[in-house]
């Protein structure tokens, strides 16, 4: 049995009562239980989609689709590109890029309005849908919406692709997936550092099993 955590939401509806009196409608209340959205960890997903039939559905925006995906999944964006021109648009898209975008690789987006309808297009309500993001949060806003759109078996991976170990899917791309997120200055300081203490560590070593040599070398090098 998957030790997941699943929700459900219990859902109420106002129609006319069929007893009437005279002057007067009297409204009663029809409760019903909504499907439930199922949150599992990587091992309970890979089991969802190998066993199960789960089909997955990538809702991240491009950019990071086309970082890392998994292969043969869909993909079908919660968020796209904004590229509105309107005066208010351009200033917080120029915001943005020169903070969010210039730092973190973050593309200006905004809601896809045609996602349910997009995902009505390509499968049934009754399909068993496995929704993947990055950080595990716009798949539960996207499993929101489809299971309010009449969706009935969604499962969400709960801290997204951000903890999925290499090899855990077999993915496309040109990186990892738990690293598709990973973009602009942030990443490119990251990769110095890694590279600066990596340098660090050989020269203690060197210096420590080497004194002699060590010494040599520092005495090689021209006073200012």
């Amino acid at each position: 049995m998957l030790s997941n955590l699943r929700t459900s939401w219990l859902s109420t509806r106002t129609v006319p009562h069929r007893r009437t009196y005279p002057g007067k409608q009297v409204l009663q209340r029809k409760f019903g239980i909504r499907a439930e959205i199922n949150f599992v960890n990587v091992e309970e997903a890979k089991k969802l989609t190998a066993d199960d039939g789960y089909v997955i559905v990538d809702v991240r925006d491009k950019s990071q689709f086309d970082r890392a995906h998994i292969k043969s999944c869909y993909h079908v964006p919660l968020f796209i590109q904004n590229e509105d021109n309107d005066l208010g648009t351009i200033i917080k898209r120029t915001v943005h890029n020169n903070f969010s975008g210039l730092f973190f690789g973050l593309p200006f987006t905004k809601p896809n309005p045609e996602f349910v309808q997009s995902v009505k297009a390509q499968f049934s309500p009754q399909t068993k849908l496995l929704l993947v993001c990055q950080e595990g949060l716009r798949s539960a806003a996207a499993a929101d919406k489809l299971e309010k759109a009449g969706f009935e078996n969604i499962a969400c991976i709960t801290s997204g692709l951000q903890s999925v170990k290499p090899g855990t899917f077999e993915s496309v791309g040109s990186g990892e997936l738990q690293d598709a997120g990973k973009a602009g200055l942030v990443q490119i300081q990251g990769k110095i550092s890694a590279v600066l203490g990596t340098v660090l560590i050989c020269a203690y070593l060197f210096i420590t099993l080497f004194p002699d040599q060590a010494e040599k070398l520092l005495q090689m090098v021209p006073s200012s």
